[in-house]
């Protein structure tokens, strides 16, 4: 368990969060899953609580405004030292700015972005809020991954707007880039052609530390939630894909014998 860097380089994602229909019951299926508790957060966007663990914050879950349909999805927010110029950088680019740039009181600047292939991801200028404050425990996050359709073209993209190194698996049939910054793997892209749901698209995906992936898994279901894709052993540890009550889908990970 360590405590995360104050401050983040552009583009290493910072934070990840949750806009659910019932804010209590998702509270209440995360808290036993991952033994979060909460705390009241900035409400621009609406009612907002950010997870604990240990006292320190580990991501934020948020409520839909009731006549609001919108699929329910973990977002990833990627650091920037000015959202403004990202936002610009992104439309640019040929990505889309469908939020802000907006103050979230003292907490930092923020907008809602999707790449040309349509994922969403949230870009977060860091002021009193620096996002994840904890890793290697039970319930942080601990990695996020694009899945696509095709990993060339979108890596331009994220290369010219956050300055990423890529590194790409040589394989005939495995599509996939680890990102870098400064010569450290952040995040990466994977291909999945066809196999991608269509009922989702291209998308970013949370990966949480998990202690036991069966576990955490079977829990996942006794909680109202369900499996997409069963525990099974991984090149960072046992994964399992899963998704909770709302549908809101992540991977949970366990690295612990790596």
């Amino acid at each position: 368990m360590t405590e995360a860097a104050a401050r983040r380089t552009p583009g290493t994602p910072c934070w990840v969060s949750l806009i659910v229909h019932d804010l209590s019951a998702t509270q209440a299926f995360y808290a036993d899953l991952f033994s979060w508790e909460f705390v009241p957060g900035p409400d621009q966007l609406g009612p907002y609580v950010r997870a604990l663990i240990d006292g320190k914050v580990v991501a934020g879950i948020g409520q839909l405004p009731p006549d609001r349909h919108l699929p329910v999805a973990w977002t990833t927010y990627l650091a920037t030292d000015d959202a403004d110029v990202t936002a610009e950088m992104i439309r640019s680019c040929g990505g889309t700015v469908a939020v802000g740039p907006l103050d979230a009181g003292e907490a930092g600047r923020l907008a809602i972005a999707s790449d040309p292939s349509g994922a969403v991801f949230g870009i977060w200028q860091a002021a009193a809020h620096i996002g994840t404050a904890l890793a290697g425990a039970h319930g942080t996050p601990v990695w996020n991954e694009l899945v696509t359709s095709d990993t060339s073209t979108v890596c331009k993209f994220y290369q010219t707007v956050f300055g990423y190194e890529a590194e790409a698996v040589v394989s005939a049939d495995f599509d996939y880039q680890t990102l870098h910054l400064n010569g450290r793997p952040v995040a990466s892209l994977h291909g999945v052609g066809h196999a991608l749901p269509r009922d989702r698209g291209p998308h970013w995906m949370t990966y949480f530390e998990v202690t036991d992936t069966d576990a955490a898994a079977h829990r996942v279901v006794e909680l109202g939630g369900y499996i997409l894709q069963p525990a099974r052993e991984g090149s960072s540890g046992r994964v399992a894909t899963v998704a909770d009550p709302e549908g809101a889908v992540f991977t949970i990970l366990c690295t612990a014998a790596r």
